[in-house]
C-alpha cells in the first residue's frame, strides 16, 4: 500500500484552526506500550482529501496517524491522542545494601523493573573488625550504582564506610549514596566550649567520598533534623533532600475523618520544616515552657477542639515531648490525636510506651516510615504503630 502523502504546507496567512468532525481516526503504531501523545494542527484546512500526523520516538520507531474526508474542513481544531507512545527509557540502577536495609531494598527494586539488587558479603575477621567482599565488581564498570545505607549504630557505620568510599572507585558510570536517615542531626550545634557537633564531623565524612567517573557522589536523605545541616556538607558531595510528609499525606487522604484533620507541632522547630508542606491543614503550634526546673508543653495557636489533631514531626527518641503533646491537646478537646515521625529511632523500646499491650493508648494511630529498619521489625503489626514505606521516593530519587 503506498505511503499516505505527508500534509501540504497551509496558507501562511491563515490564523484560524480545523476541527476533523466527521472522520475517524486510525492508529498504526510498531511499539503500542506506555505512551501518550497529544498533537493539534492549527490553521486550515483548504480542500485537502488527506492528511498525516507523524510522531517520532527515536530513529527506528515511527508512528502515524492516518485520515480521509471527503469533505473540505472549515476552521476549528484538530485533536489527536493516542494513549501508548513509548515513555522516556528508565535509567538503570545497580544497588546495594546494607545488612539491615535488605528489606527495603527489595521493595525499592518492587518499584521499578529498572533497579537491579547486588548483595555484598559482610563478615568479619577473629578480632571482630569487618572481612567485606564486594562479588563480580568488574561487573558494575560502566553503570549506574547505589548503596542503600543504615547508619543506626557506630559499629556499622565503619562497617559501610569502606563500600561506600570503594564502589564510586570502580569505574562506575555514577554513584548514589541512599542514606534514610542522617543519625547524628541532634548534634548540629555547640552550647558551651567543648561540645562537639558530630552532625557536621558525619557531614565531612560523607562529603570526602571519592568521585566517580559521572562526578561527585549523590546523597538521598529524608527531613534531615536541622535546616542548616545542609551547609554542612563540602563540594564533593550533592546532597538531595527528601521528605516523607507526602506519604502522610496520602494517608490522611484514606482516613474516614479525613475531612476532620488538623496538624499539630510539638515546637517552633517543627513548624518551621513541615508547615509549607502542610499549610492546606488547620494547624495547632505547641510550645515548651519553663516553669521552675520544669518544661511544660503548652499550645501557643490554634483550636483542638474536636478535630482529629495528628502531632507532625522529623524524629522521636524517647517520646516524651510527644506524649506530653497529647496530654495537652487533650485536656483542649481534641476528638482523636495521632502522631507523625519520619524517623522513628525508639532507643532501648521506648516504642513501647505506645503501644496497645498494656491498655488502649492515648494514640489512634502512629506512623513511621521504614528509614529505621530496626525499629520497623520491632513494632510492624503492632498498633497504633503504621509503616508508611519510602521504597517509591527511593525509586523516584534514583531516577533523578
Amino acid at each position: 500500500m503506498a505511503a499516505t502523502p505527508p500534509l501540504p504546507p497551509f496558507p501562511a496567512t491563515s490564523t484560524k484552526s480545523l476541527k476533523l468532525s466527521h472522520s475517524p481516526l486510525l492508529l498504526s503504531s510498531k511499539n503500542r506500550s506506555n505512551f501518550i501523545t497529544s498533537c493539534e494542527i492549527r490553521r486550515s484546512f483548504e480542500n485537502h482529501r488527506n492528511w498525516t500526523i507523524e510522531h517520532f520516538s527515536n530513529m527506528n520507531n515511527r508512528d502515524s496517524i492516518h485520515s480521509n474526508n471527503s469533505n473540505s474542513f472549515s476552521s476549528s481544531l484538530v485533536s489527536a491522542t493516542a494513549s501508548q507512545l513509548p515513555m522516556k527509557n528508565s535509567k538503570k540502577v545497580v544497588l546495594f545494601y546494607s545488612a539491615e536495609t535488605k528489606s527495603l531494598a527489595y521493595n525499592i527494586a518492587s518499584e521499578s523493573d529498572a533497579i537491579e539488587l547486588r548483595s555484598i558479603s559482610w563478615g568479619k575477621f577473629p578480632d571482630g573488625f569487618p572481612n567485606i567482599f564486594i562479588p563480580n565488581a568488574q561487573g558494575i564498570r560502566g553503570q549506574h550504582v547505589a548503596f542503600l545505607a543504615s547508619f543506626s549504630s557506630p559499629a556499622v557505620i565503619f562497617e559501610q564506610i569502606p563500600v561506600i568510599y570503594a564502589l564510586p572507585k570502580l569505574f562506575v558510570a555514577s554513584f548514589t549514596l541512599v542514606l534514610p536517615f542522617f543519625p547524628t542531626g541532634t548534634s548540629e550545634r555547640m552550647e558551651d566550649e567543648g561540645d562537639i557537633a558530630t552532625a557536621f564531623t558525619l557531614a565531612r565524612l560523607l562529603s570526602n567520598i571519592p568521585i566517580s567517573r559521572g562526578g561527585p557522589t549523590s546523597l538521598v536523605t529524608f527531613d534531615i533534623h536541622a535546616l542548616q545541616e545542609r551547609f554542612y556538607f563540602g563540594d564533593n558531595i550533592l546532597p538531595c533532600f527528601e521528605s516523607g510528609i507526602p506519604l502522610l499525606k496520602r494517608r490522611l487522604q484514606d482516613l474516614p475523618d479525613s475531612d476532620n484533620i488538623s496538624i499539630a507541632f510539638p515546637d517552633d522547630g517543627a513548624w518551621k520544616r513541615f508547615h509549607k508542606q502542610l499549610q492546606h491543614f488547620p494547624t495547632v503550634v505547641c510550645a515548651k515552657v519553663r516553669e521552675g526546673d520544669k518544661r511544660i508543653v503548652r499550645i501557643k495557636e490554634g483550636e483542638p477542639k474536636g478535630r482529629h489533631i495528628v502531632i507532625v514531626d522529623d524524629l522521636v527518641q524517647s517520646g516524651g515531648t510527644l506524649i506530653e503533646c497529647q496530654k495537652v491537646l487533650a485536656a483542649h478537646g481534641a476528638s482523636k490525636i495521632s502522631a507523625y515521625v519520619t524517623h522513628g529511632i525508639f532507643p532501648n523500646k521506648s516504642w513501647e510506651r505506645f503501644g496497645h499491650d498494656n491498655g488502649e493508648s492515648a494514640f489512634t494511630y502512629f506512623w513511621i516510615t521504614d528509614s529505621c529498619p530496626l525499629t520497623v521489625k520491632e513494632v510492624m503489626h503492632r498498633p497504633p504503630f503504621e509503616v508508611l514505606s519510602l521504597a517509591s521516593s527511593i525509586s523516584a530519587s534514583l531516577q533523578i
